[in-house]
């Protein structure tokens, strides 16, 4: 376990299930296709993609995050989640019709980063849909924390986050072809004051 996945077991073993929501706006993957869900974590995504799509896998690398999803694919007949990193993948090539990259890049360094980038297009068949989302640097949060390398901040010891922008992302991904990109942006009222949230999400073919 390295770093970064230790303060992930960390903070799952002292929090519990920290995430709430859904992933938003997928793309249509290919009826009947296997997908994949890459870092889910405590699982806030993973009942709505059980319910949308036949087969579903999730993965995480935090033993502690894959146990609190393990009641979800057990209420189900087509999920499965298991322990593993997105930086090598344990299946063979061009299995999955789709591969969803929610916000697990973002958690990344760059070398990480490209590693995690190169598994996720080799797990997608020919035709097959990667959909990835991250969060803009148009962000409120972009720039606060440490710097760590250009774009990525962690606060205190915590979890790094990295802000990425629309051209970053379509090099992470240039070997695929891409189909859509757009930054969605919303606001954050917290004690009567509006915070900017933005958040690039993109969908590429292979």
């Amino acid at each position: 376990m390295n770093e970064d996945s230790e303060v992930w077991e960390k903070d799952y073993s002292q929090r519990g299930a920290i995430w709430s929501g859904s992933v938003h706006n997928l793309p249509v993957f290919p009826t009947g296709g296997r997908i994949l869900e890459l870092g889910c974590g405590n699982g806030k995504s993973l009942t709505s993609i059980c319910q949308r799509y036949s087969d579903v896998t999730a993965i995480d690398f935090s033993p502690c995050a894959v146990s609190m999803c393990k009641p979800i694919t057990d209420a189900v007949q087509n999920g499965s989640v298991c322990v593993a990193d997105v930086r090598w993948l344990p299946f063979p090539p061009e299995v999955f019709d789709g591969v969803i990259a929610s916000h697990v890049l973002s958690h990344m360094q760059f070398g990480d980063r490209v590693d995690a980038a190169f598994e996720s297009v080799r797990m997608v068949k020919k035709a097959g849909i990667l959909y990835f989302s991250g969060f803009s640097t148009d962000d409120f949060r972009s720039g606060k924390g440490s710097v760590i390398e250009k774009g990525t901040m962690r606060k205190g010891q915590g979890i790094c986050t990295h802000y990425f922008t629309e051209e970053e992302v379509q090099v992470l991904f240039c070997t695929l072809t891409l189909q859509s990109i757009r930054t969605k942006r919303w606001s954050l009222r917290v004690r009567g004051v509006e915070y900017p949230r933005a958040e690039i999400q993109a969908t590429f073919i292979k």
